[in-house]
């Protein structure tokens, strides 16, 4: 056989190789893009909570603290029900600190503390 006749090509462990270097990057990738969906998909939900919580730091402020402890706790925005745990004390100037926690079952919450007049006057 001469040396000048040889043709060189892919050997089947080399093509085993590429297919197995290839295999572990697109996992990498697939991996890494499920993380990113997920990570995404819980922020809606969050930016959801914060909102419900800053709409009812809202109404503290606009109605006093006396007529807003009366609102309904149960809040619908987007698709969930929101319930809204809050917390009260009064401090020494005389107003009113709403710590306001919305939570949705099964999904994160959002928290906002809020400093409103105790009572409004009209």
């Amino acid at each position: 056989m001469m040396e000048g006749d040889r043709t060189r090509g892919v050997t089947l462990l080399e093509l085993v190789i590429a297919v197995f270097v290839l295999s572990i990057g697109t996992l990498a990738a697939l991996r890494s893009v499920d993380h990113a969906s997920r990570a995404l998909g819980g922020e809606a939900a969050r930016f959801m909570a914060l909102e419900v919580a800053l709409n009812r730091a809202e109404e503290y402020r606009l109605l006093g603290a006396r007529a807003a402890v009366s609102l309904d706790r149960r809040v619908e925005y987007g698709p969930y029900e929101w319930h809204l745990e809050i917390s009260e004390e009064t401090t020494r100037a005389g107003f009113t600190e709403a710590t306001i926690l919305a939570r949705s079952e099964g999904q994160p919450g959002g928290r906002i503390v809020v400093i409103a007049q105790t009572e409004v006057l009209p």
